[in-house]
């Protein structure tokens, strides 16, 4: 290969390179991920910490040891015979591959919003894994946690557009609500840096498309079977059905290994108590019109 042709690969393949580099370094929420939405004060490094360490331990117990296969990042000496345009896409393949073979069990990425943090699961059912902790904490009592609040299970996202919610909850809400499966159920709904989705809209909607579903769903604001979640994060929807969320004190991991007796003197902040009137009230509306 001529002296300009090996000056020319080299070129696109220190751009190819560092281009990817900074694509690696980039993860953020998108749509198409499951994962799990974990709420922290202030502290998102230690946060993230918390839940690695968390999910590991209960993700070992129910999915066994995580196997990762061995990276394999060098290139095969055809390739110094190839000219550069062939050496970048023979780069892009193996990257790709390479990529693919080493996704994590659990990783990290950009959620979009402060003090929040979104754990990507692969190969993991959110629901499952978290109802497993919660119901492990609950029976224990066994605090875990420092700065870790809620976790809330992914199974779906979509686009933050309420054509792309209805049309996605269609099919999402099925395995739960779709006849002959049925059930009482409650919406909660919370939308963080974005401003074109209307919440008592959404909610009605929700509560229209599981009522269609079947005709003996039924909402239970006290004590539903299922609990409807609807996490908005700029233009990701993220949604779940989970079981127990109020025994499980809205999946909050600091309060579900509280006894009762902790429970009963205290009085909700301003700020939850704003929220668990305006859920009450919305749903309450959605299933009255």
């Amino acid at each position: 290969m001529s002296s300009e042709g090996q000056k020319g690969k080299k070129r696109f393949k220190s751009q190819f390179c560092g281009n990817a580099k900074r694509q690696k370094r980039r993860h953020d929420l998108e749509v198409g991920m499951q994962g799990i939405l974990i709420t922290c004060n202030m502290n998102e490094r230690k946060c993230v910490a918390e839940a690695y360490s968390l999910l590991n331990e209960y993700g070992d117990h129910m999915y066994g040891p995580e196997k990762l296969s061995e990276k394999d990042d060098g290139l095969s000496e055809s390739e110094e015979d190839d000219d550069a345009e062939a050496a970048l896409k023979k780069e892009v393949n193996q990257i790709r591959t390479s990529t693919e073979k080493n996704l994590r069990r659990f990783q990290s990425v950009e959620s979009g919003a402060n003090n929040v943090v979104f754990i990507r699961t692969l190969n993991v059912e959110p629901e499952k894994l978290v109802h497993h902790i919660f119901k492990d904490m609950y029976t224990t009592k066994k605090k875990k946690t420092r700065v870790i609040l809620r976790m809330l299970p992914v199974s779906g996202t979509c686009k933050a557009f309420l054509e792309d919610l209805k049309k996605y909850a269609e099919t999402f809400v099925a395995p739960w609500f779709k006849s002959p499966n049925k059930g009482t159920f409650q919406i909660a709904y919370k939308a963080r840096n974005n401003n074109h989705m209307n919440r008592e809209e959404v909610i009605k909607e929700l509560a229209v498309i599981v009522a269609s579903q079947n005709p003996e769903n039924k909402v239970d604001l006290s004590n539903p079977e299922y609990t409807i979640i609807v996490e908005i994060i700029k233009n990701v929807c993220c949604l779940s059905v989970v079981k127990d969320y109020t025994m499980f004190r809205k999946y909050n991991v600091q309060e579900v290994v509280k006894s009762s007796n902790e429970h009963e003197p205290q009085q909700p902040t301003k700020e939850n108590k704003d929220e668990n009137e305006k859920e009450t009230q919305d749903t309450q509306h959605a299933t009255d019109s």
